[in-house]
């Protein structure tokens, strides 16, 4: 059973407690802190989580096999550094950081540590998703030609205007920084490394300092297109969809996936629907990165992988503030 100590207990924070607290025979979380520790008492207590003053704290304990960071963005480097100085395993929110250089400096970090560095962008985990890689990797979908995602929600309509989301320098591109880059590392799994970037995003509703339209277009290194949207003042929506020559498949929401294939001599077949029941994406990936600790398994997204796509959500970065197309090789 890995032991973590958890520094961050807002919302989602709290979310990645409750996923494993009580259900879990591979991770427990004993111990957190957060920056406002008021607001986190009385859920620490029902918990049973010791609230320390600070990550220092977390990161001195022997007792601590992991630390998990669902702390703000612009916090991430230096904080994987020093738990990594410390010898604790890491398990880290996305993004991972808010551009390349920082993020690989972390994942040496951690390399040179000999500690698991583990990303958390939860949707590799689901089924349907899982299944989706399977067929572009076994050529049921034959040539991939494009992918396209949605990942969008009321999210800051809520923010409030004193809190670390509603700070354009924590929330660069509108949603693309806590949700759309769940998309983008949703489409490195399935097609790999991007290329070139092309990024739109404005503030066409929101009062606060946060963009609420943001639009992405890629080229893959396969030489595959894509296309991102993300808007953080609608309705939820999670949709990413892969075609091939060889047909399509649709993940709607995290209860479906749809598929319709079409034959060698271009004659389209029925859509065919698999229906998911419930999954807790966030309970999976904290037990794979568990798994990853004791030596079990690897954690599926590699740290190359996590650089990456923090070079790409800094290529849309500087994409939507120049209107102009962005080369990853120049990030």
């Amino acid at each position: 059973m890995i032991k973590a100590g958890i520094a961050g207990l807002g919302r989602w924070g709290q979310v990645l407690v409750n996923s494993v607290h009580g259900k879990s025979d591979k991770i427990t979380i004993t111990a957190g802190c957060t920056g406002r520790k008021a607001k986190a008492e009385a859920f620490c207590a029902e918990k049973g989580i010791d609230l320390r003053d600070g990550l220092a704290d977390l990161l001195n304990d022997p007792d601590l096999d992991a630390v998990i960071l669902a702390t703000p963005h612009s916090q991430h480097a230096d904080q994987v550094i020093a738990a990594a100085a410390a010898g604790k395993q890491i398990f880290i929110e996305k993004p991972f950081t808010l551009d390349r250089a920082s993020a690989q400096a972390a994942a040496d970090a951690a390399e040179a540590a000999g500690v698991v560095l583990a990303l958390g962008h939860n949707r590799r985990f689901h089924p349907a998703m899982v299944r989706m890689k399977e067929m572009i990797q076994s050529g049921e979908l034959g040539q991939i030609l494009h992918v396209e995602g949605n990942l969008s929600s009321p999210s800051a309509m809520r923010f409030a205007a004193d809190g670390w989301r509603a700070q354009a320098d924590e929330s660069p591109a509108g949603g693309m920084t806590g949700m759309g880059i769940h998309v983008v590392d949703a489409m490195i799994n399935l097609l790999g490394p991007i290329d070139e970037v092309t990024a739109r995003s404005y503030r066409n509703f929101l009062k606060i300092d946060v963009d609420d339209t943001t639009a992405t277009l890629f080229r893959f290194a396969s030489g595959a297109m894509g296309y991102l949207g993300t808007f953080t003042a609608t309705a939820p929506m999670w949709r990413i969809q892969v075609f091939g020559t060889g047909g399509w498949a649709e993940m709607h929401n995290y209860d479906r996936l749809t598929v319709r294939k079409v034959s060698a001599d271009a004659v389209p077949g029925p859509e065919e629907v698999t229906e998911y029941g419930a999954f807790d994406m966030e309970r999976a990936e904290l037990e794979a990165f568990a798994d990853a600790c004791t030596g079990k398994a690897a954690y599926p997204l590699t740290p190359a992988e996590a650089v990456h796509g923090t070079a790409v959500l800094e290529a849309v970065i500087r994409g939507a503030a120049s209107g102009q197309p962005v080369l990853l090789k120049d990030v």
